[in-house]
């Protein structure tokens, strides 16, 4: 009798122990359970080209830069173009290089109509203003005079051709606008698929420009 009343006695001190046992973990799976609320989940490339255009998006910029406008303002006046676009360091390159053809053109013929006077003159058997000196006779002055008249044309076309890239400068300055929404030229996020790399694709940035 007294190894059955030891018996029940050890078995049920071993049951109330495991209940007790029980009862302290349950707070912990709880705590536990609450602190592991969702899941980590990986971003993947895709989700963050969405993100990248939403946020391009949400930030487009009204047009206030136009390309028409700037070269029509560097056709008037060159130079005015750049102060549109707002690139004032340019100002003065523009003007230095137009200014200084446009000088060496007048310069060369100012220089030209003198000696073509002397010419005509020593040609026609008349007084000039180089006929003190033997060394000008109508050949050396109908060199000098061609001479002239032929850097004169140079300092012309190049006065011209910077006044041309002004123009030029201007337009694709307003299209390059960093404020400017253009739909014919557009920077724009991209996936990049590459076929020899480990990785299927990549992100990325696009150029395209629409003529």
């Amino acid at each position: 009798m007294k190894f059955y009343g030891l018996f029940f006695l050890f078995c049920f001190l071993f049951s109330f122990g495991q209940i007790q046992k029980k009862d302290s973990l349950q707070p912990n799976l709880s705590i536990s359970n609450d602190k592991i609320i969702q899941p980590k989940t990986e971003v993947t490339d895709q989700d963050v080209l969405e993100d990248i255009q939403k946020k391009n998006s949400s930030q487009t910029v009204a047009l206030s830069i136009s390309p028409t406008k700037a070269g029509l303002y560097s056709a008037v006046l060159p130079g005015l173009g750049q102060y549109y676009n707002k690139k004032y360091w340019k100002i003065p390159i523009v003007w230095g290089g137009v200014g200084t053809g446009v000088g060496i053109a007048l310069w060369n013929q100012k220089q030209y109509n003198r000696y073509r006077e002397a010419f005509v003159a020593s040609v026609n058997g008349m007084p000039h203003e180089f006929s003190s000196n033997p060394v000008y006779t109508k050949e050396v002055l109908g060199n000098i005079q061609d001479k002239a008249k032929r850097q004169r044309d140079y300092a012309i076309a190049i006065a011209g051709l910077i006044y041309v890239l002004n123009i030029v400068d201007a337009v694709v300055d307003a299209h390059l606008y960093e404020g400017r929404n253009d739909p014919d030229l557009v920077l724009k996020p991209t996936l990049i698929y590459d076929e020899f790399g480990k990785q299927n694709m990549k992100t990325g940035l696009s150029l395209s420009y629409n003529f």
